[in-house]
């Protein structure tokens, strides 16, 4: 799984990385993450970590934010992101 757990979206958007998953019907590697509004969402591995045209300019889909512990402009007791859970089964691991 990588490193960063939260991401800002190309458009502004915050998100907590919850899991790495494998999509059933043919094995994608998919992404699992969270906004602070609460909606789950999954986008394929490749997508995620694409770039994309902005203005010209190729920037990335999704670009790795500081971990809110040791981020001193996010505060883990009113942030919506902390301390979220994120559980994968042992059977996924193994795939």
């Amino acid at each position: 799984m990588p490193a960063a757990r939260r991401y800002r979206h190309y458009k502004g958007g915050i998100y907590e990385l919850v899991c790495e998953a494998v999509m059933e019907a043919d094995y994608t590697p998919v992404m699992v993450y969270r906004g602070q509004d609460g909606t789950v969402w999954v986008r394929p591995r490749a997508a995620f970590f694409e770039t994309v045209g902005v203005d010209g300019a190729a920037l990335p889909r999704f670009a790795a934010l500081s971990d809110p512990l040791t981020d001193p402009l996010i505060d883990p007791l009113t942030d919506p992101l902390s301390g979220l859970p994120c559980a994968t089964s042992q059977a996924a691991r193994e795939e």
